[in-house]
């Protein structure tokens, strides 16, 4: 009769430890996820106008040259295929 009451009042324990739904653990999570968001961009330092400015010119003007660069090796590939092609009689 002791076992008895020992796993009868062991099962009540666990039902009152029953973990919440899944709806409030998410809650939950979604809830700290952003609490912790919040505080990182606390920490962040924002770049000024004029930072954001020079950078897109830098950006602008890297862009303008590798876009030079690809065509003129482009041309030049296109031109030496073409040399190869009159040749050797076309491909």
């Amino acid at each position: 009769m002791a076992e008895n009451n020992k796993t009868s009042a062991g099962a009540e324990k666990q039902k009152k430890q029953k973990k919440p739904n899944m709806f409030v653990r998410m809650g939950t999570r979604v809830h700290r996820w952003f609490r912790e968001m919040r505080s990182e961009l606390k920490k962040v330092v924002w770049p000024t106008p004029n930072q954001v400015t020079n950078n897109s010119w830098i950006v602008i003007v890297a862009v303008l040259a590798v876009g030079l660069i690809i065509a003129g090796l482009d041309w030049l590939m296109y031109t030496v295929i073409n040399a190869l092609a009159g040749v050797t009689g076309g491909i």
